[in-house]
Protein backbone atom coordinates (compact mmCIF):
# COMPACT_ATOMS: atom_id res chain seq x y z
CA UNK A 1 0.00 0.00 0.00
CA UNK A 2 1.34 3.67 -1.31
CA UNK A 3 1.95 5.58 2.00
CA UNK A 4 1.88 8.67 -0.04
CA UNK A 5 -1.76 7.93 -1.14
CA UNK A 6 -2.71 6.21 2.41
CA UNK A 7 -2.14 9.71 3.72
CA UNK A 8 -3.69 12.01 1.03
CA UNK A 9 -6.67 9.62 0.93
CA UNK A 10 -7.15 10.29 5.03
CA UNK A 11 -6.91 13.80 4.98
CA UNK A 12 -8.78 14.34 2.23
CA UNK A 13 -11.95 12.52 3.32
CA UNK A 14 -11.54 14.12 6.48
CA UNK A 15 -11.91 17.36 4.05
CA UNK A 16 -14.66 16.09 2.26
CA UNK A 17 -16.81 14.53 5.42
CA UNK A 18 -17.06 18.20 7.27
CA UNK A 19 -17.66 19.75 3.92
CA UNK A 20 -20.92 17.38 3.61
CA UNK A 21 -21.86 16.10 6.84
CA UNK A 22 -24.72 18.61 7.24
CA UNK A 23 -26.59 17.46 3.76
CA UNK A 24 -25.55 13.64 4.65
CA UNK A 25 -27.53 14.08 7.96
CA UNK A 26 -30.75 15.47 5.78
CA UNK A 27 -30.39 12.53 3.71
CA UNK A 28 -29.98 9.92 6.82
CA UNK A 29 -33.35 11.55 8.45
CA UNK A 30 -35.41 11.75 4.52
CA UNK A 31 -34.72 8.15 4.19
CA UNK A 32 -35.43 6.33 7.73
CA UNK A 33 -38.22 8.98 8.97
CA UNK A 34 -41.47 9.68 8.04
CA UNK A 35 -41.85 13.12 9.71
CA UNK A 36 -40.59 15.00 6.74
CA UNK A 37 -41.79 16.82 3.73
CA UNK A 38 -38.42 17.49 2.16
CA UNK A 39 -35.25 18.99 2.24
CA UNK A 40 -36.27 22.41 3.11
CA UNK A 41 -39.15 20.99 5.59
CA UNK A 42 -36.37 18.67 7.33
CA UNK A 43 -33.81 21.57 7.53
CA UNK A 44 -36.00 23.52 9.18
CA UNK A 45 -37.20 21.25 11.57
CA UNK A 46 -33.33 20.14 12.39
CA UNK A 47 -32.73 23.92 13.07
CA UNK A 48 -35.59 24.84 14.91
CA UNK A 49 -35.07 21.73 17.36
CA UNK A 50 -31.88 20.89 17.49
CA UNK A 51 -30.07 24.29 16.18
CA UNK A 52 -26.61 24.25 14.22
CA UNK A 53 -25.33 21.19 16.09
CA UNK A 54 -28.16 18.91 15.26
CA UNK A 55 -26.72 19.28 11.28
CA UNK A 56 -23.01 17.66 12.64
CA UNK A 57 -24.60 14.84 14.90
CA UNK A 58 -22.61 11.79 14.28
CA UNK A 59 -19.78 13.68 12.93
CA UNK A 60 -17.07 13.22 15.42
CA UNK A 61 -16.64 9.48 15.27
CA UNK A 62 -16.45 9.36 11.62
CA UNK A 63 -14.39 12.51 10.74
CA UNK A 64 -11.35 9.75 11.88
CA UNK A 65 -12.75 6.88 11.09
CA UNK A 66 -14.21 7.89 7.60
CA UNK A 67 -11.20 9.14 6.85
CA UNK A 68 -9.28 6.13 7.09
CA UNK A 69 -12.15 4.47 4.80
CA UNK A 70 -11.08 7.03 2.27
CA UNK A 71 -7.74 6.35 2.62
CA UNK A 72 -8.45 2.53 2.06
CA UNK A 73 -10.47 3.36 -1.11
CA UNK A 74 -7.60 5.39 -2.66
CA UNK A 75 -4.80 3.70 -1.91
CA UNK A 76 -6.50 0.11 -2.82
CA UNK A 77 -7.30 1.62 -5.74
CA UNK A 78 -4.07 2.80 -6.91
CA UNK A 79 -2.78 -0.30 -6.04
CA UNK A 80 -5.56 -2.12 -7.76
CA UNK A 81 -5.08 -0.37 -10.56
CA UNK A 82 -1.53 -0.61 -10.67
CA UNK A 83 -1.69 -4.39 -10.61
CA UNK A 84 -4.65 -4.84 -13.19
CA UNK A 85 -3.21 -2.71 -16.00
CA UNK A 86 0.69 -2.74 -14.85
CA UNK A 87 1.44 0.85 -15.29
CA UNK A 88 3.02 2.78 -12.89
CA UNK A 89 1.15 6.08 -11.28
CA UNK A 90 2.91 8.18 -13.69
CA UNK A 91 1.63 7.07 -17.08
CA UNK A 92 -1.90 5.90 -15.16
CA UNK A 93 -3.82 8.47 -16.70
CA UNK A 94 -3.44 7.20 -20.55
CA UNK A 95 -2.96 3.85 -20.09
CA UNK A 96 -5.67 1.60 -17.87
CA UNK A 97 -8.69 0.57 -20.22
CA UNK A 98 -12.13 1.96 -18.63
CA UNK A 99 -13.02 -1.98 -17.59
CA UNK A 100 -9.69 -1.65 -16.00
CA UNK A 101 -10.52 1.33 -14.05
CA UNK A 102 -14.05 -0.22 -12.99
CA UNK A 103 -12.72 -3.23 -11.91
CA UNK A 104 -9.88 -1.07 -9.36
CA UNK A 105 -12.50 0.64 -8.06
CA UNK A 106 -14.72 -2.22 -7.34
CA UNK A 107 -12.13 -3.57 -5.81
CA UNK A 108 -11.25 -0.49 -3.21
CA UNK A 109 -15.10 -0.60 -2.86
CA UNK A 110 -14.97 -3.87 -1.09
CA UNK A 111 -11.82 -3.30 0.89
CA UNK A 112 -13.67 -0.16 1.93
CA UNK A 113 -17.08 -1.91 3.40
CA UNK A 114 -14.95 -4.31 5.62
CA UNK A 115 -13.61 -1.10 7.32
CA UNK A 116 -16.33 1.26 7.25
CA UNK A 117 -19.68 -0.86 8.17
CA UNK A 118 -19.41 -0.52 11.83
CA UNK A 119 -18.66 3.11 11.32
CA UNK A 120 -21.23 3.87 9.01
CA UNK A 121 -23.72 2.11 11.51
CA UNK A 122 -22.76 4.50 14.34
CA UNK A 123 -22.70 7.31 12.61
CA UNK A 124 -26.86 6.51 11.19
CA UNK A 125 -28.27 5.77 14.57
CA UNK A 126 -26.67 9.08 15.90
CA UNK A 127 -27.70 10.87 12.92
CA UNK A 128 -30.89 9.71 13.76
CA UNK A 129 -31.22 10.93 17.15
CA UNK A 130 -33.61 14.27 16.32
CA UNK A 131 -32.95 15.08 20.44
CA UNK A 132 -31.92 19.05 21.13
CA UNK A 133 -28.43 18.82 22.81
CA UNK A 134 -29.54 19.61 26.34
CA UNK A 135 -32.49 16.90 26.41
CA UNK A 136 -29.34 14.29 28.11
CA UNK A 137 -29.87 16.82 31.25
CA UNK A 138 -33.20 15.18 32.81
CA UNK A 139 -31.83 11.43 31.82
CA UNK A 140 -35.62 10.80 31.60
CA UNK A 141 -37.38 9.03 28.73
CA UNK A 142 -36.96 12.46 26.60
CA UNK A 143 -33.41 12.26 26.31
CA UNK A 144 -31.48 10.60 23.48
CA UNK A 145 -30.83 6.74 23.00
CA UNK A 146 -27.25 7.35 22.56
CA UNK A 147 -25.14 9.57 24.48
CA UNK A 148 -22.28 9.23 21.69
CA UNK A 149 -20.54 7.62 19.37
CA UNK A 150 -18.48 5.35 22.54
CA UNK A 151 -22.29 4.57 23.82
CA UNK A 152 -23.73 4.00 20.99
CA UNK A 153 -20.90 0.96 20.84
CA UNK A 154 -21.56 0.03 23.60
CA UNK A 155 -24.65 -0.54 23.33
CA UNK A 156 -24.87 -2.06 20.37
CA UNK A 157 -22.60 -4.84 21.56
CA UNK A 158 -24.42 -5.26 24.72
CA UNK A 159 -27.88 -5.13 22.88
CA UNK A 160 -27.16 -7.19 19.82
CA UNK A 161 -23.47 -8.42 20.04
CA UNK A 162 -20.69 -7.96 17.39
CA UNK A 163 -23.14 -9.16 15.00
CA UNK A 164 -25.45 -5.47 15.65
CA UNK A 165 -22.35 -3.42 14.41
CA UNK A 166 -22.65 -5.30 10.94
CA UNK A 167 -25.82 -4.25 10.65
CA UNK A 168 -27.15 -3.45 6.26
CA UNK A 169 -23.63 -5.18 5.42
CA UNK A 170 -24.82 -6.40 2.63
CA UNK A 171 -26.52 -3.66 1.18
CA UNK A 172 -23.91 -1.55 1.81
CA UNK A 173 -21.62 -4.19 0.10
CA UNK A 174 -24.39 -4.21 -2.96
CA UNK A 175 -23.95 -0.29 -2.67
CA UNK A 176 -20.32 0.44 -2.04
CA UNK A 177 -18.73 -2.55 -4.86
CA UNK A 178 -20.43 -1.62 -7.98
CA UNK A 179 -20.61 2.21 -7.02
CA UNK A 180 -17.04 2.52 -6.32
CA UNK A 181 -15.88 1.51 -10.00
CA UNK A 182 -18.51 3.87 -11.17
CA UNK A 183 -16.72 6.87 -8.95
CA UNK A 184 -13.11 6.42 -10.12
CA UNK A 185 -14.34 5.82 -13.99
CA UNK A 186 -15.91 8.52 -14.78
CA UNK A 187 -13.54 10.84 -12.72
CA UNK A 188 -10.49 9.68 -15.06
CA UNK A 189 -12.40 9.62 -17.99
CA UNK A 190 -13.41 13.17 -17.53
CA UNK A 191 -9.77 14.48 -16.15
CA UNK A 192 -8.49 12.45 -19.44
CA UNK A 193 -10.81 14.80 -21.75
CA UNK A 194 -10.17 18.01 -19.95
CA UNK A 195 -6.71 17.88 -19.61
CA UNK A 196 -4.07 18.46 -22.35
CA UNK A 197 -2.37 15.06 -23.22
CA UNK A 198 0.96 14.88 -21.56
CA UNK A 199 -0.06 17.48 -18.69
CA UNK A 200 -1.46 16.81 -15.39
CA UNK A 201 -4.90 17.91 -14.64
CA UNK A 202 -5.43 21.31 -13.48
CA UNK A 203 -7.41 22.58 -10.12
CA UNK A 204 -10.45 23.00 -12.50
CA UNK A 205 -10.48 19.90 -13.93
CA UNK A 206 -10.16 17.70 -11.09
CA UNK A 207 -12.87 19.81 -9.29
CA UNK A 208 -14.68 19.44 -11.90
CA UNK A 209 -14.62 15.82 -12.50
CA UNK A 210 -14.49 15.10 -8.59
CA UNK A 211 -17.71 16.83 -8.58
CA UNK A 212 -19.18 15.07 -11.43
CA UNK A 213 -18.01 11.27 -10.40
CA UNK A 214 -19.77 11.98 -6.66
CA UNK A 215 -23.10 12.78 -8.33
CA UNK A 216 -23.15 9.94 -11.28
CA UNK A 217 -21.92 7.78 -8.17
CA UNK A 218 -24.79 8.81 -5.70
CA UNK A 219 -27.89 8.54 -8.90
CA UNK A 220 -26.88 4.66 -8.68
CA UNK A 221 -26.19 4.80 -5.20
CA UNK A 222 -29.34 5.98 -3.51
CA UNK A 223 -31.55 3.10 -4.19
CA UNK A 224 -29.43 0.93 -1.72
CA UNK A 225 -28.12 3.57 0.83
CA UNK A 226 -32.47 4.12 1.51
CA UNK A 227 -32.19 0.45 2.15
CA UNK A 228 -28.92 0.26 3.66
CA UNK A 229 -30.17 3.49 6.23
CA UNK A 230 -33.26 1.25 7.26
CA UNK A 231 -31.40 -2.09 7.69
CA UNK A 232 -29.31 -0.31 10.19
CA UNK A 233 -32.08 1.55 11.95
CA UNK A 234 -33.72 -2.04 12.16
CA UNK A 235 -35.15 -2.41 15.85
CA UNK A 236 -34.50 0.92 17.10
CA UNK A 237 -37.56 2.31 15.31
CA UNK A 238 -39.48 -0.76 15.58
CA UNK A 239 -39.28 -1.99 12.04
CA UNK A 240 -37.67 -4.98 11.78
CA UNK A 241 -37.00 -6.49 7.91
CA UNK A 242 -35.97 -10.22 6.75
CA UNK A 243 -33.27 -8.71 4.79
CA UNK A 244 -32.19 -6.69 1.92
CA UNK A 245 -35.00 -8.04 -0.69
CA UNK A 246 -37.56 -8.04 2.09
CA UNK A 247 -36.63 -4.19 3.30
CA UNK A 248 -37.24 -3.19 -0.52
CA UNK A 249 -40.47 -5.64 -0.69
CA UNK A 250 -41.68 -4.01 2.29
CA UNK A 251 -40.40 -0.28 1.72
CA UNK A 252 -42.10 -0.27 -1.85
CA UNK A 253 -45.02 -1.81 -0.49
CA UNK A 254 -46.26 0.45 2.38
CA UNK A 255 -44.79 3.68 0.26
CA UNK A 256 -43.80 3.14 -3.64
CA UNK A 257 -41.64 2.60 -5.80
CA UNK A 258 -40.22 6.33 -4.84
CA UNK A 259 -39.36 5.33 -1.80
CA UNK A 260 -35.88 3.81 -2.90
CA UNK A 261 -35.30 8.04 -4.47
CA UNK A 262 -35.48 9.46 -0.99
CA UNK A 263 -32.58 11.94 -0.47
CA UNK A 264 -31.20 11.67 -4.12
CA UNK A 265 -31.85 15.38 -4.25
CA UNK A 266 -30.40 15.99 -1.22
CA UNK A 267 -27.19 12.75 -2.33
CA UNK A 268 -26.64 15.23 -5.36
CA UNK A 269 -26.64 18.77 -3.78
CA UNK A 270 -23.82 17.45 -1.11
CA UNK A 271 -22.15 15.11 -3.81
CA UNK A 272 -20.63 17.40 -5.97
CA UNK A 273 -19.11 19.81 -3.52
CA UNK A 274 -17.71 16.83 -1.07
CA UNK A 275 -16.15 15.23 -3.71
CA UNK A 276 -14.59 18.24 -5.95
CA UNK A 277 -13.25 19.08 -2.84
CA UNK A 278 -12.35 15.48 -1.74
CA UNK A 279 -10.41 14.83 -5.26
CA UNK A 280 -8.58 18.17 -5.23
CA UNK A 281 -7.22 17.73 -1.92
CA UNK A 282 -6.02 14.42 -2.64
CA UNK A 283 -4.34 15.22 -5.66
CA UNK A 284 -2.78 18.28 -4.04
CA UNK A 285 -1.27 16.49 -1.38
CA UNK A 286 -0.35 13.30 -3.48
CA UNK A 287 1.71 16.15 -5.64
CA UNK A 288 3.26 17.82 -3.01
CA UNK A 289 4.53 14.45 -1.17
CA UNK A 290 5.61 13.28 -4.22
Amino acid sequence: MHFAEFIAGWISGAVGLVVGHPMDTIKVRLQTQLKYRGIIDCMIKIYKHERIPGFFKGMSFPVLSVAVGNAVVFSSYSNALEFISQSQRSDRRSSPSSVEIFVAGCFSGAAQVLVMAPVDLVKVRLQNQSHPPRSVSGGGAGGPQYRGPVHCVASILRQEGVPGLYRGVGALALRDIPCYGLYFLPYELLCRTLTEEGQQPGTAAVLVAGGCAGVVTWSCATPMDVVKARLQMEGVQGQRYGGVLACVRESVRAEGGAVLFKGLLANSIRAFPVNAVTFLTYESLLRGMQ
